[in-house]
């Protein structure tokens, strides 16, 4: 009876949970979830009241109980994501070599995500500038879409002057981790897990390993809950496409098919701009990274959670690219929390879809406030499903936009948060190829200048 407990209590790095996760790949999770979208928007529609099969009443109390597996779905990665982050940024800290190898890799790679953010928002302005996809949208349907539109929340915030942000500044130290976990603050969740992994590493190794061992423990219980989400993922993604499309009406998603192609194109951008960055810094075929990395994107696109694919997404970066751990066991957890160029570009197109649809002219200091507040919310926010929509709702006012207008796009939303988690998950890894590169040539360099230096004989 104890040699099972003992062998579930034997701690293993977060890169070998892939192995579980990978059978849903072969499992073919990604067709299971185009099928489930396919018969979710069919179902929304036999239920929607076009076809008048069902009461208004009844049709709303069937897809409430249709889309139980989808909220529990995305409950349970919202509950486990706070604890894997923190667990997996000391665990790649303390991977590392060093504090000065931390300080060089750290602020290369906030740089990184940083630039690719805000080169991903200018894409996604660039492009719904010229389509415009807002202007394809009937006038009457805003109305009725709008009208019967969910409530979202108090107004949003304004736009911080320069002097609030001596206090903003101050808001980022987590005086409460506690509550920064519960309130979901992913910024101050990360600050306090890197000054938590660099204290670790003033320690000692036998002061550090208890705690250490911990998170380990904390990484392995909570791929567990991953694992059990997984099994829901269709039912999810059947059930809340359903829900939506009974709600909002077939005629709604159809006219936003334009704003679906222009978001789609936006994210083709970036990830061709990820593929050039490969292909430049690794001299290699960007066909040999999607060959490695076709495993994890089907992933992401079939969870839209770059937090629960981030095991699959180590053991790709290490094994299949070559990245060394300990970069790989660093970047990967952090990007998973600040890297979302796919979610920004998807908040600046968003945004301007629907200052085109309510006719809100968007002057060039209202551009330039799109692409600051794009990239500052995208990142610190939660790598799980659905938190696009949060974002952009917070978005909206701040530009002078009707937050109702979240009902026309609210629809598509699952589709598209597939496709920029799988370009979330792209930047990640490209990421850890990049910087892989500069520390392996610094150390080439080092290397080749100590002979010089030392040998005297």
């Amino acid at each position: 009876m104890s040699e099972p407990v003992t062998q579930r209590l034997q701690l293993r790095s977060l890169g070998e949970l892939h192995v579980q996760l990978a059978g849903f790949v072969r499992a073919r999770l990604w067709l299971q979830v185009l099928i489930a979208m396919l018969m979710g928007v069919a179902a929304g529609i036999a239920m929607g009241p076009g076809t008048g099969w069902l009461t208004p009443g009844t049709a709303h109390i069937v897809t409430n109980w249709l889309a139980l597996p989808g909220h529990i779905f995305l409950a349970l990665i919202q509950m486990i994501v706070i604890p894997l982050v923190v667990a997996s940024i000391v665990l790649g800290m303390a991977a590392g070599g060093g504090v000065e190898q931390l300080r060089r890799t750290g602020l290369r790679v906030v740089v990184f995500f940083v630039l690719t953010t805000v080169a991903a928002v200018l894409i996604g302005i660039a492009v719904a500038l010229m389509i415009r996809p807002g202007d394809f949208v009937d006038s009457k349907l805003v109305a009725s879409v709008t009208t019967s539109a969910p409530a979202t929340g108090s107004e949003a915030p304004r736009a911080p002057g320069l002097g609030d942000l001596p206090a903003r500044i101050v808001d980022l130290v987590p005086s409460n981790p506690l509550r920064a976990g519960l309130e979901q603050n992913m910024m101050q969740v990360v600050l306090f897990a890197a000054l938590l992994g660099i204290a670790l590493m003033t320690l000692t190794r036998d002061n550090a390993k208890p705690l250490l061992d911990l998170l380990r423990a904390v990484q392995a219980v909570t791929m567990v809950v991953v694992h059990w989400a997984m099994y829901l993922v269709p039912l999810a993604v059947f059930g809340l496409l359903a829900q939506i499309t009974t709600r909002l009406g077939f005629d709604a998603l159809i006219g936003v098919s334009v704003y679906v192609f222009t978001v789609l194109l936006g994210l083709a951008g970036v990830f061709a701009m990820y593929l050039v960055l490969f292909t430049l810094k690794r001299r290699q075929s960007p066909l040999v990274f999607l060959r490695a990395a076709r495993e994890v994107l089907l992933l992401a696109f079939s969870t839209s959670s770059s937090a629960a694919v981030m095991p699959v997404s180590l053991r790709t970066a290490e094994d299949k690219l070559g990245v060394s751990p300990s970069v790989s066991q660093f970047v990967i957890p952090l990007g998973t929390t600040i890297n979302m160029a796919g979610t920004a570009l998807y908040q600046a197109v968003a945004t301007l879809f629907l200052a085109q649809v309510f006719s809100v002219d968007v002057s060039l200091s209202g551009l330039v406030l799109i692409v600051v507040l794009a990239v500052g919310a995208s990142i610190g926010s939660p790598g799980t499903p659905g938190i696009g929509i949060v974002i952009l709702s917070m978005l909206l006012g701040t530009i002078g936009i009707p937050a109702s207008g979240i009902a026309l796009i609210i629809g598509v939303d699952r589709i598209l948060d597939m496709c920029r988690t799988s370009v979330n998950v792209t930047g990640d890894l490209i990421a850890c190829t990049v910087l892989d590169n500069w520390e392996k040539a610094a150390a080439g360099a080092m290397t080749q200048k100590r002979p010089d230096s030392t040998d005297t004989r």
